[in-house]
């Protein structure tokens, strides 16, 4: 019987790491790809503002039918994702810019409500300690043991 073939964590971190770099490339690579036809069916004619709309109301409708979401977006959400599905279609860089400032905004003001809504702990000075068991002591219990 042959021996069993060792392994380091080093060497097993390595071989996932190399995979899922070459899943990253080959995912750019179809993104590309699909960006390439979409444009080319654009520009002919073959695929219409309205066909983009109506294809992500469609993709919506099914998930919600599969479970995968609880309801489906209002109007203004789907106008919002076919904007900027037809941004990359048309190749609208200036646009797409500006949709990731507003985005990165948009991530700023939602960290800073957040980082607001934790609480914060505290920590008091030596002599404010020792002022506040000074004053428990006088009431006759210990504040600090």
């Amino acid at each position: 019987m042959a021996a069993p073939m060792q392994i380091s964590l080093e060497e097993i971190i390595s071989m996932l790491l190399q995979r899922v770099e070459s899943l990253t490339a080959s995912d750019e690579n179809s993104k590309t790809k699909q960006n390439i036809i979409n444009r080319v069916l654009y520009e002919k004619g073959i695929l219409t503002d309205e066909d983009v709309l109506a294809s992500v109301k469609e993709e919506y409708r099914m998930l919600k039918e599969l479970g995968v979401i609880q309801s489906e977006p209002d109007e203004a959400m789907y106008q919002t994702i076919t904007d900027g599905i037809l941004q990359w279609i048309k190749g609208d860089v200036e646009g797409i810019k500006k949709s990731m400032a507003e985005y990165e905004k948009k991530l700023q003001q939602f960290a800073r409500e957040e980082a607001a809504k934790k609480p914060k702990i505290e920590v008091a000075g030596a002599n404010v300690l020792n002022q506040l068991d000074a004053a428990a002591s006088k009431a006759g219990s210990k504040l600090i043991i």
